[in-house]
C-alpha cells in the first residue's frame, strides 16, 4: 500500500507530510487525505513512487 511506503519514507527522511505532498503530488493535503482513506489514481501513485526513488538516489537517504 502506498501510504505505508510514504509513512516509512517520512520517518526516515524526517520530512513533514505537507512538504512531501507539495513536492511529490503537488497537493499539501495528499498524505492527510491518504491517511483518511483517499485512493490515488495510478498516475499519481507512480509519480509519488518516482519522487521517493529520486529523492533517495540524490540525497542518499536510507
Amino acid at each position: 500500500m502506498l501510504i505505508r511506503k510514504i509513512e516509512v519514507f517520512l520517518r526516515h527522511t524526517r520530512m513533514p507530510p505537507t512538504k512531501f505532498g507539495r513536492l511529490a503530488a503537488r497537493d499539501p493535503r495528499f498524505v492527510l487525505d491518504l491517511r483518511n482513506g483517499r485512493i490515488p489514481r495510478s498516475r499519481t501513485e507512480k509519480r509519488v513512487e518516482h519522487f521517493m526513488n529520486e529523492y533517495r538516489e540524490t540525497t542518499g537517504a536510507y
